[in-house]
């Protein structure tokens, strides 16, 4: 591998990286959100279960059932954040392994 293509390929690789941290803020931003609206309408649910004279007992099964598709973006915005930061730790490899390539052809 040339020099001046590992080179090219670092920079490359910088730049992705710090694009991933913009897109890492996002994802983190989203996923908070999505934890705020899952637990805000479970608690809702919850109050108006317990209202109703649901018993205790099976009041936050039903109302976790009732309130799903939130528990199910809360659940993909966590996985989506989990996968952001998978892609920066595999661009810092790949950034890695570039800087021991330019070690190794700059002591040859």
């Amino acid at each position: 591998m040339e020099l001046s293509s590992v080179i090219q390929e670092v920079s490359e690789a910088a730049r992705r990286l710090e694009s991933s941290a913009d897109a890492l803020f996002k994802l983190g931003r989203d996923k908070a959100e999505a934890e705020r609206d899952y637990r805000s309408k479970l608690a809702q649910e919850i109050l108006k279960l317990r209202t109703e004279g649901v018993p205790v007992s099976i009041v936050t099964d039903i109302a976790k059932g009732n309130v799903s598709e939130y528990l199910f973006k809360r659940d993909v915005s966590e996985a989506s954040f989990k996968a952001g930061i998978e892609v920066a730790d595999a661009i810092k490899v790949r950034i890695s392994a570039y800087q021991t390539i330019l070690k190794y052809q700059s002591d040859i």
